[in-house]
């Protein structure tokens, strides 16, 4: 192409996107049509096919009209989010070109992507005819919300330590393999329990969903029962982990997650949509390890949150300590810290509690979900970017597509035009 051609297709560009309205896609998405768009991008009939390809898109921004859930209120006075004055570029290097943020979004299946820099919206996307007012499912950045909730949980003294184990606070777990393991290791992951998770459908994982579907969650934990480590030792990705989390912390705080979370972190940190949590119908706790349902602009307050060291308008959320014990690198093990977490076969990321540690000169963190869901931090430059997707698999990258790889590369690509990686 020549350079006039590309003169002329990037005003096209540019004229295009002054017509329609902000956040609107330009562009074709990928693969429209395989993820339902001839058929208004479909909500599954029920919650068993909601993860099938032509139904990915609708049922990840509806996953509260297949299941029942519980909800957290919006905060009286939301947090305001106001767009910058005028759009941020980003430009990041990827399989030997140069890119930037609207390439990103015909390349790979991002359904929204949100930058908020110094509490300002300075870049906003979606695709697939998805709209700000949706609540879009996080999977296993709700992980990093049951963490935080721990940290309240210490000061409000519902939880003695994080040292006392399980079943000091759900006696239903006593005798049982997570019962006698310290909350500290399954906040790490590293309750030393034989459990593969692989998303393949044939896993411990959903083994487990199936006994907690028939028997109730408390049973379904009693389900796991050879430890292939001592506890404490080695990282061995879990999400049955965090469902004993929140069955503990259900016990201590004599509460739903939902109502804790809520009264106590949604609210405070400025919500301005009510969210949604799955429940188990047999027994009504939450499915903690993932199902979270929240908005984009939301879940970027959630980042802002721990931009902020749990702050909120100079008044503290969630204590400073507990967020640096969840993602400082340096407070962690050091067979948890990026460059030495053996994880699938790679080191790349280490793990702090309940959220992934990102490498670099500084800290950073991320919450991290199946199929592409990522709230990416950095602290020290006030940076946030959400990242919601219905990628072509579990892990983002198996498919061939590498949305993990390049969401990795434009993360840099964003950091770099403020800062240092």
């Amino acid at each position: 192409m020549s350079s006039t051609s590309r003169l002329v297709t990037r005003w096209q560009f540019a004229l295009c996107c002054a017509i329609l309205s902000v956040g609107s896609a330009c562009y074709a998405a990928p693969d429209e049509e395989l993820l339902g768009k001839s058929a208004g991008y479909p909500v599954a009939p029920n919650l068993a096919q909601a993860f099938q390809e032509r139904y990915r898109v609708g049922s990840f921004s509806a996953m509260d009209s297949l299941s029942p859930h519980c909800t957290l209120a919006p905060a009286a006075q939301p947090l305001p989010l106001p767009k910058a004055a005028s759009e941020h570029s980003f430009e990041y290097r990827f399989d030997g070109k140069s890119l930037t943020l609207d390439d990103y979004m015909q390349r790979q299946r991002a359904t929204a992507v949100l930058v908020l820099k110094d509490g300002e919206i300075v870049a906003e996307r979606s695709n697939y005819e998805r709209r700000p007012e949706q609540r879009m499912l996080s999977n296993s950045m709700a992980k990093t919300v049951v963490a935080l909730a721990f940290g309240k949980a210490l000061e409000d003294g519902h939880i003695r330590s994080l040292e006392d184990r399980a079943a000091d606070y759900e006696p239903r777990l006593a005798g049982s393999l997570y019962g006698d393991t310290k909350l500290i290791n399954l906040l790490r992951m590293a309750s030393g329990a034989q459990f593969l998770e692989d998303y393949s459908g044939r896993d411990d994982l959903a083994r487990f969903n199936q006994a907690a579907r028939r028997q109730g969650s408390t049973a379904a934990a009693q389900t796991i029962t050879q430890r292939a480590a001592p506890e404490g030792s080695v990282f061995n990705y879990a999400s049955a982990e965090t469902l004993v989390l929140g069955l503990a912390l259900r016990a201590a705080t004599g509460q739903s997650l939902c109502r804790y979370i809520g009264e106590k972190i949604w609210q405070p940190l400025g919500a301005e949509s009510q969210a949604t949590w799955l429940i188990n119908p047999l027994d009504q706790t939450e499915m903690a390890a993932g199902n979270f349902n929240a908005t984009v602009r939301d879940y970027a307050r959630l980042g802002w949150l721990m931009a902020n060291d749990g702050q909120r308008d100079g008044r503290a959320v969630v204590s400073r300590e507990h967020l640096l014990n969840m993602t400082d690198a340096g407070r962690q093990p050091e067979a948890f810290r990026p460059g030495r977490l053996q994880n699938k076969g790679s080191t790349y990321l280490g793990y702090g509690l309940q959220t992934w540690l990102l490498p670099g000169s500084t800290r950073r963190f991320a919450l991290l979900g199946v199929y592409g869901q990522a709230i990416m931090v950095d602290p020290a430059l006030k940076l946030v970017v959400v990242h919601m997707a219905a990628a072509k698999d579990a892990s983002g990258d198996a498919s061939g597509a590498h949305m993990g790889a390049e969401r990795n590369a434009l993360w840099r690509g964003i950091v770099a035009r403020y800062g240092r990686w």
